[in-house]
């Protein structure tokens, strides 16, 4: 059964604090959207990225966003109790686009991010 239009504001205002740690390179805001055992999966600079979360934590953390970056949240779909949101990403780190995809479940009356699956976009892709 389709979600009222509410779920989809609280799923949209969730998945805002992904993106505001991105902007601001803080992964703070991050870490209250994400389960502790989260998961991470996508290829950066053509080198598969798997497993914990703390990977996007780090990159975050280290890079920064970049003065040009710009994001878009898309909610694909609420079902209930699980969520798929669109992330677009353009100049992260003032270089990378990227379209990542949250799996989101509704704990505890919470939305929370359990799985990140990305793509970087090929003309970004820096090639070692």
């Amino acid at each position: 059964m389709r979600s009222e239009i509410i779920e989809y504001e609280a799923v949209q205002e969730a998945a805002m604090k992904f993106v505001k740690s991105v902007a601001e390179g803080d992964s703070r805001h991050a870490r209250t959207l994400f389960v502790d055992d989260a998961v991470l999966f996508g290829y950066l600079d053509g080198v598969l990225e798997r497993g914990s979360i703390d990977r996007f934590y780090r990159n975050v953390d280290t890079v920064g966003a970049g003065s040009g970056f710009k994001a878009r949240v898309d909610v694909l779909a609420v079902e209930e109790t699980v969520a798929v949101v669109r992330v677009l990403e353009e100049g992260w780190g003032g270089r990378i686009d990227f379209t990542d995809y949250l799996l989101l479940l509704k704990i505890d009356g919470a939305w929370r991010c359990v799985a990140k699956a990305y793509n970087q976009n090929s003309n970004t892709v820096s090639r070692k």
